[in-house]
């Protein structure tokens, strides 16, 4: 029988290096790498057009999919999971800004579904008290899910988003990081930020996991089972995981990261309602550990 030849995307992760440099096979299926740099440009067309077989995707931009019927299934295998206090900077020429000072405020976000993006509003707003809908939200790009309706203003075509900071036309922005000295962080000490955060809540905040097509899953799911093996194969030649472990596998891993990340997702309105972690899996990869 001929080996499935899988088209697939991932990132340029340690943990993923043996399974893209092929040191790691599989004995059903070959993987053919397809590059997009960020990697987050692939989203877009696994969305709109499943056209992969095998993706990473932001775990927010996978929770609008499945709530607008997309044919992808979800795999607990995380491909980027980090603490995000670092991913919001203002710029000081401005006045003094903190994270519980937004309201009233233009705050800039390349799109306002971006899985960063949702896990920072998700932490002011449970952990600073910040009411988001007195942010005046200014976004740049279209969300990966078509059918989500962007409400918030949008940037001119010609503006680039940590530039119209720096010019004073936005009070702060989210997701992104930047060396240039005129800007800081908008949570004072970002680490230590992350650091209490963590001993409060216990979750690593995931932002990328893996997803493949619905087709896929129901013909072979043998297949999705390989991947997803083969995935942790490559995680675990990198060594021991640390601790916290930011890019955790199996499905109780990953269970409280994926409630927090619905609840905020369905407090922001991006989901119709709080899913089920087992909602967010088919029956194959609900064994997977």
């Amino acid at each position: 029988m001929d080996r499935l030849k899988l088209k697939a995307v991932l990132g340029g992760h340690a943990h993923v290096k043996a399974a893209k440099s092929g040191a790691l096979r599989s004995d059903l299926f070959d993987l053919e790498f397809i590059e997009y740099t960020p990697t987050n440009t692939a989203f877009k067309p696994m969305v709109r057009e499943q056209a992969f077989d095998v993706c990473e995707m932001a775990i927010v931009t996978y929770l609008m999919a499945k709530a607008h019927g997309k044919a992808l299934v979800l795999l607990p295998a995380t491909m980027l999971g980090r603490f995000q206090h670092s991913y919001a900077l203002y710029n000081p020429a401005q006045g003094t800004l903190g994270p519980s000072a937004l309201e009233g405020k233009r705050v800039g976000i390349r799109s306002f579904t971006t899985t960063t993006g949702a896990w920072i509003r998700g932490i002011l707003a449970n952990d600073y008290g910040v009411n988001l809908d007195n942010i005046r939200w200014v976004t740049f790009e279209d969300p990966h899910v078509a059918e989500y309706v962007d409400t918030a203003e949008r940037a001119p075509k010609d503006k680039k988003i940590l530039q119209m900071l720096l010019d004073g036309e936005l009070d702060a922005v989210l997701g992104e990081t930047s060396d240039d000295p005129r800007l800081k962080a908008l949570f004072p000490d970002p680490a230590a930020e992350a650091a209490k955060w963590y001993a409060r809540r216990g979750v690593v905040p995931v932002n990328h996991l893996v997803v493949v097509t619905e087709g896929l899953a129901k013909s072979r799911p043998d297949v999705v089972a390989g991947v997803y093996d083969l995935l942790k194969r490559s995680k675990e030649q990198t060594g021991p995981a640390a601790t916290p472990d930011l890019i955790p596998f199996g499905i109780e891993a990953n269970r409280q990261p994926l409630e927090l990340i619905i609840d905020y997702a369905f407090q922001q309105a991006l989901i119709p309602r709080r899913y089920a972690v087992e909602e967010l899996f088919d029956e194959t990869i609900r064994g997977m550990n």
